[in-house]
């Protein structure tokens, strides 16, 4: 297949591992990259609904096997980035730490995605999503007044993590091929997630955040910013903040008598978000969807994972696509002249692999060596 995307040809090599460190490989994948996967022996095989690990060519390499650890050395060497996500010290203790890996490609960008960071008291404790954001300050901020509530693993794994990670890699390829020079970009979750509350704290800093849960503008804690239950069970979303937004949702819900206190007036919000509970339960999700959506109001429905991509907008967009049968949410963001493509679904370590070594200058001889000694099957 033809490749497109803004980094068409660029080659990555990706250490296999959970969460951000294959989002992002997918995404550089996604941009027209050339992403070969190293698999541990005994993984199981990727199927269609694995659409994280799509758009790359998998090798199975037992890395505590020297002959092993040599190819991925001369890999590295041919890459122009990396991406490992183990706890600090693994890739040194197997010999792909970046010190031995740049010595021999000085210009190689090597991206570290953990949770705690390469440094610190905590860097070698186990986490996950919850706990790095928990340690940031978005976790506490997160949910109702009774309890925190995890947000998915969207902040810590995905925000925090795979786009900082992406922004590093891209970063530090600009500065290599400008330079000569590759370095090292240690992204930690916790760094990144502290990094996304940079709004949360500038308003901390100036008095216009409580450091409480769900009494914020932004938190729930606003009758005019908070999700509403319809009259058929489904849920809506309103984030009408600006004084004119705020008067047409009045105005749309037919609230505009019944809720005279200033929009600002926190003492009143929980008797406003009562009342705006009581009217958007009159009618169903439809029927608001048909009052409020496409206005200024700032309404959409708040939709299911299944309901999500049939919705018209989503539809017009093409923001979900379906691969290998499995619908999956489309690249992002768009490009105008180099636009990114699927380049294929997830393949197993057994595709291909001595076509996929040739495409990265290893030759046939070495490839051969490598069979018979039973590195590659």
């Amino acid at each position: 297949m033809t490749v497109s995307g803004p980094i068409s040809g660029v080659k990555v090599l990706e250490f296999s591992g959970i969460g951000p460190g294959p989002f992002a490989a997918m995404m550089l994948s996604d941009m027209g990259a050339d992403v070969i996967r190293i698999e541990r022996p005994g993984a199981m095989d990727p199927t269609p609904d694995r659409i994280d690990l799509r758009g790359r060519r998998t090798i199975t390499l037992d890395l505590k096997d020297a002959a092993a650890v040599a190819l991925c050395l001369e890999l590295c060497a041919s890459a122009e980035i990396v991406i490992e996500g183990g706890r600090p010290g693994v890739m040194e203790r197997l010999g792909l730490g970046p010190e031995v890996v740049l010595a021999s490609n000085p210009k190689l960008v090597y991206g570290r995605m953990t949770g705690w960071g390469q440094f610190g008291p905590l860097n070698q404790a186990a986490g996950h999503d919850i706990n790095y954001i928990a340690l940031t300050g978005a976790l506490h901020s997160i949910g109702t007044t009774d309890k925190p509530v995890a947000p998915l693993n969207l902040i810590g794994d995905f925000g925090g993590g795979a786009m900082f990670l992406i922004a590093g890699l891209l970063a530090g390829l600009i500065h290599a091929r400008a330079t000569g020079q590759g370095q090292v970009v240690d992204a930690a979750m916790t760094d990144g997630t502290a990094y996304l509350l940079t709004l949360c704290y500038s308003m901390l800093a100036g008095k216009r955040w409580t450091d409480q849960r769900a009494i914020n503008t932004l938190d729930g804690g606003a009758p005019f910013y908070d999700t509403y239950q319809c009259a058929d069970g489904h849920w809506i979303s309103v984030g009408s903040i600006e004084p004119q937004f705020y008067a047409l949702l009045l105005e749309k819900s037919g609230a505009t008598g019944l809720l005279t206190q200033p929009q600002m007036e926190r003492a009143a919000w929980q008797e406003m978000k009562e009342a705006l509970a009581g009217i958007f339960r009159t009618k169903t999700r439809d029927e608001w969807c048909a009052i409020m959506e496409g206005t200024d109001v700032c309404f959409a429905p708040v939709l299911s994972l299944l309901e999500a991509p049939r919705h018209p907008h989503n539809i017009a967009r093409q923001t979900f696509v379906e691969l290998d049968g499995v619908t999956t949410p489309a690249p992002a963001p768009r490009f105008s002249a180099t636009p990114s493509t699927i380049q294929f679904g997830p393949r197993t370590g057994r595709y291909g692999a001595t076509e996929t070594l040739q495409d990265w200058g290893i030759s046939t001889r070495r490839i051969e060596e490598l069979v018979s000694g039973g590195i590659l099957p």
